[in-house]
């Protein structure tokens, strides 16, 4: 893993929350290249703890900023025995787990040294949505009806079983990777072949040999931030996603807060989402959720058992100058704050890969900059990257942030930045085996 350089971290912007100790120890476990875990480690600077990172990767990540531990993710128990030895070296405060990839070894752990946690087989359901949508249907959670399909099996009898249209969807995979809609059969098997070749490599068994054929739900999606304590739900926010999700592929884009629902309708989603979590065993940290909503209420997507992917957490400012993340540590360290949001309104675009290529050079990001409410716009990947699209892709070029006095026009800034850029690419060459 690389070292994380102090300098290029973000500064807070108002006083922040101080531990009462300065050697507050807070165990980041991460997967290596996490977008997460620099705010988590510049978060533990600002609330004057220190951050341990526990990452899958020949390096582990060590430098003035952090130090950190190589595990791997793939073996729990020796991960487990490696991070207690280094616990008892010198104990930690609090546990956290970045990505889907980490959230049930964190949650081993903390049960382990006796801290706040989730139950590691809760954390294990909120990253399998099969086991997700047993627990939902037995709960009486609003949920798309889903059946598994067997890759072992002939796919054209599994396909007259499922009714259209439906959602093909990997048991683990993150980010919309590989969820793919088929409004028949015939989509149907090239759909499930299309998303087993990305599932091929998986660790588990079943994963490798599994998809989730589920209803989909019309309607509009949203994504909600929460934080558990207790089982209690707190909700942090609601971001509408306007720009419609209705397939083939499921590839995100603009996110904006706070939410233009009506509140009768924002608080049937807080109910829903805290009926999921109660479904899934879920009671300690924060939850990151999907759902839509239609004319027969909010149906849970997804729940899974850490905060909001990618970049995004920049969008959540709190009214007492609190990021995210800091919001997060305090949290796990026992000592909440107050988490009323910012006035105003936030957005964010996660620039979509339109097309495949290499990347040559992205053209009008100073005038996408000048746009007026844009704050940064952030291109993360750099010339020579291979540009993969959804379904197959999982990386953004990107993100464009927004902030107006209202989310329409943090909304109308984003398109308008969006529609500066140009995006350059050349062909892949691939290898021919001349034998």
């Amino acid at each position: 893993m690389m070292s994380l350089n102090p300098s290029t971290l973000p500064s807070s912007e108002q006083q922040t929350p101080r531990t009462d100790h300065p050697s507050a120890r807070v165990l980041v476990v991460a997967p290596h290249g996490s977008y997460r875990t620099a705010p988590f480690v510049a978060a533990a600077q600002r609330v004057n703890a220190e951050a341990f990172i526990v990452s899958h990767g020949k390096y582990a990540l060590t430098g003035a900023s952090a130090q950190g531990l190589h595990v791997d993710f793939d073996q729990l128990d020796a991960a487990l025995a490696a991070i207690l030895h280094e616990h008892r070296q010198r104990p930690f405060h609090a546990v956290l787990g970045t990505d889907d990839a980490t959230t049930e070894l964190a949650a081993r752990v903390a049960q382990a040294i006796g801290l706040p946690h989730n139950d590691p087989a809760a954390a294990r359901i909120s990253r399998r949505k099969d086991l997700a949508r047993e627990r939902l249907r037995a709960a009486g959670v609003p949920a798309p009806r889903s059946r598994r399909i067997d890759l072992n099996q002939p796919l054209e009898p599994q396909a007259a079983a499922v009714r259209y249209p439906c959602v093909i969807k990997p048991l683990a995979l993150s980010a919309s990777r590989g969820v793919i809609r088929a409004d028949n059969e015939a989509e149907f098997v090239r759909a499930c072949r299309r998303s087993s070749a990305l599932v091929r490599e998986a660790e588990i068994e079943d994963e490798r040999s599994t998809l989730l054929a589920e209803d989909f739900i019309p309607g509009v999606e949203v994504a909600v931030e929460g934080l558990l304590t207790h089982g209690t739900l707190q909700l942090l926010a609601i971001f509408d996603k306007p720009d419609p999700l209705d397939g083939p592929f499921f590839e995100e884009t603009y996110y904006i807060t706070p939410s233009r629902l009506s509140p009768e309708v924002q608080q049937n989603i807080q109910h829903c989402v805290q009926a999921a979590c109660a479904a899934y065993g879920l009671r300690e940290g924060p939850i990151h959720a999907e759902c839509r909503v239609n004319a027969s209420g909010a149906w849970i997507l997804e729940v899974a058992s850490r905060t909001i992917g990618g970049l995004c957490g920049r969008l959540l400012r709190f009214g007492t100058g609190y990021s995210l993340e800091e919001i997060v540590i305090a949290h796990a360290l026992g000592q909440p704050i107050d988490t009323h949001t910012s006035d105003g309104a936030g957005g964010v675009l996660m620039i979509p890969v339109s097309h495949g290529g290499i990347l040559r050079r992205v053209e009008g990001v100073l005038a996408a900059q000048n746009v007026k409410f844009v704050e940064e716009v952030a291109i993360q990947m750099r010339e020579g990257y291979e540009l993969v699209p959804w379904p197959e892709g999982s990386s953004y070029l990107g993100f464009i942030f927004a902030r107006a006095p209202t989310p329409q026009q943090a909304e109308s800034a984003l398109r308008a930045a969006h529609a500066c850029l140009n995006i350059v690419t050349a062909p892949v060459w691939h290898g021919v085996d001349q034998r």
